[in-house]
């Protein structure tokens, strides 16, 4: 059914208390069940007991976390227990992608996978990384991630083939921006986006990393640990 009701906030994300046609689960005086809606969560999913309007307190979820060392410097994976949501670079700025509270985890079978084969990618073994992804951003921007999925190892695509791919023809700047804020870095090659002309164009780790990784890639050799 339908939902609606009242906006609350929880760990500084809003959240919504709403009545919904999930009977059964901690209903409501009503008959009606009281749940969450927000960010990456949606009714009716996951649903808590109270009354309609009362303001709402959700914390934001503990993310996995490890930290492996690499040829473009250290890198931080996350995942949660759907899959890998995430690799930072060692200085990446806190705003571009934003998680949550993270927990040191090197027991995490995904974070473990996960660094196996990015270690195996910088030695030139492995071309194509076989991971559960928990993508997380717009319908936009997964979009966009998607497409870079795409993109065979060791080639190219500029900003304008990514807009076109999926559909979107004029909104080249709009697939840059997208593509600035894409989390999974490596893993959901960012960096295999050029300009048109072919030359590097902003890079989130760097224009020295984004050189490395294309020359590792075409060259199809090891890179040493930095």
């Amino acid at each position: 059914g339908s939902c609606g009701g009242e906006r609350g906030w929880g760990g500084g994300v809003p959240v919504r208390a709403i009545r919904c046609s999930c009977a059964g689960r901690n209903p409501g005086p009503s008959g009606t069940s009281i749940g969450l809606s927000g960010p990456g969560l949606l009714c009716p999913q996951e649903h808590v007991a109270g009354l309609r309007g009362r303001v709402l307190y959700r914390r934001p979820m503990t993310l996995a976390s490890t930290t492996i060392d690499s040829p473009v410097g250290a890198l931080t994976l996350v995942a949660s227990d759907a899959g890998l949501v995430a690799v930072l670079w060692e200085d990446d700025d806190l705003l571009r992608v934003r998680l949550g509270p993270l927990a040191p985890d090197d027991d995490h079978p995904v974070l473990i996978e996960a660094a196996r084969q990015l270690r195996g990618y910088f030695a030139g073994a492995v071309t194509a990384f076989d991971l559960p992804l928990d993508m997380r951003g717009t319908d936009f921007q997964k979009s966009v991630w998607a497409a870079l999925l795409t993109i065979p190892y060791g080639e190219t695509r500029s900003y304008g083939a990514i807009a076109r791919a999926i559909g979107r023809p004029g909104a080249s700047r709009a697939v840059g921006a997208a593509n600035g804020r894409n989390p999974l870095s490596i893993v959901t090659p960012c960096h295999r986006v050029v300009g048109t002309s072919g030359h590097l164009t902003g890079f989130s780790g760097g224009l020295k990393a984004k050189a490395l990784l294309l020359a590792l890639e075409r060259q199809a050799g090891e890179l040493p640990l930095r």
